[in-house]
């Protein structure tokens, strides 16, 4: 017998896309994986995340909305209603996670003060793991 959560939804999880993960792990370029693979989030966090690192924050920008955008509309898809657990540990959704932090991170750098606390609120409302694996816990 298996027991529904009584304090809220279940948690959602993306579905595999073994194609887009094997050609990030194999290494492949995320720009070449984003333009095969144009809805997985895990690409566009990836190019979010280099373009934050090289100071080019609205490249960031426009790199982490576009992969959190793709992530929301394949979370809507998978059942969530705009509320509930997202886990870190599922790789799947890794990538919408990310690019959810690196927006915060360029919303925060650009001083878009309300949408950093809004993406930082919605992390860490998703899964603390995932707040704290992205450097946003607290």
């Amino acid at each position: 017998m298996t027991h529904a959560n009584l304090l809220g939804p279940d948690p959602t999880r993306l579905p595999d896309r073994p194609d887009a993960q094997a050609a990030m792990d194999a290494g492949t370029d995320p720009a070449e994986v984003a333009a095969e693979h144009p809805d997985f989030s895990e690409a566009w966090a990836a190019l979010a995340e280099r373009a934050l690192d090289a100071d080019e924050v609205v490249a960031a920008y426009a790199y982490a909305r576009t992969g959190y955008h793709r992530g929301l509309d394949q979370l809507r898809r998978a059942g969530w209603k705009g509320f509930g657990p997202v886990p870190w540990e599922h790789r799947p959704n890794q990538g919408f996670l990310r690019a959810l932090a690196a927006l915060a991170k360029a919303a925060g750098r650009v001083g878009e003060t309300e949408e950093y606390e809004r993406c930082r609120q919605f992390i860490a409302d998703s899964d603390p793991a995932a707040a704290e694996a992205t450097g946003l816990a607290g």
